[in-house]
């Protein structure tokens, strides 16, 4: 999983673009999603992210995703799931405090930010705590419903 992680973070430009033309999908099937129900979706969409995201950026499913602002590195890899940058106990080589052997995530989610190109407006938009409420529920339905402007 570590491995592809780091591809994940290395290669960020362009996941972060297929991000987006993934996102424009699901907003042209909206109409139809929403008629079939968001709720009655969730699950298989969880299902599906779980694996993929899984994969890709070893993803907790907290279902709040901020892969696109954190240089698609997933923040909840973090031993203390920060999701606003690193502790104060981030090491000099760039481990992590509580797991010496990882590198910090936010070591690697500002390497990813500078793939995409712009990390100052990315990385640096603060993320409201984990609602835990809706750990394991579809990320890409929830930002899809709230882009709409709808209650997630």
């Amino acid at each position: 999983m570590k491995a592809v992680r780091l591809w994940s973070v290395r290669n960020a430009g362009w996941l972060k673009k297929c991000y987006a033309a993934l996102e424009g999908t699901l907003a042209l099937f909206n109409p139809l999603l929403r008629a079939i129900g968001h709720e009655r979706l969730d699950k298989p969409f969880a299902a599906i992210e779980g694996v993929v995201k899984g994969f890709l950026f070893d993803s907790q499913s907290c279902g709040q995703c901020t892969l696109g602002e954190t240089g698609m590195a997933c923040p909840m890899n973090c031993p203390k799931t920060l999701r606003n940058g690193p502790c104060g106990g981030v090491r000099q080589n760039g481990g992590c405090e509580i797991k010496p052997e990882m590198t910090c995530v936010w070591v690697n989610a500002w390497e990813g930010s500078q793939k995409i190109g712009t990390p100052e407006d990315t990385i640096k938009i603060i993320q409201p705590p984990v609602d835990n409420r809706i750990k394991g529920r579809s990320a890409w339905l929830r930002a899809l419903r709230l882009r709409n402007g709808e209650s997630a």
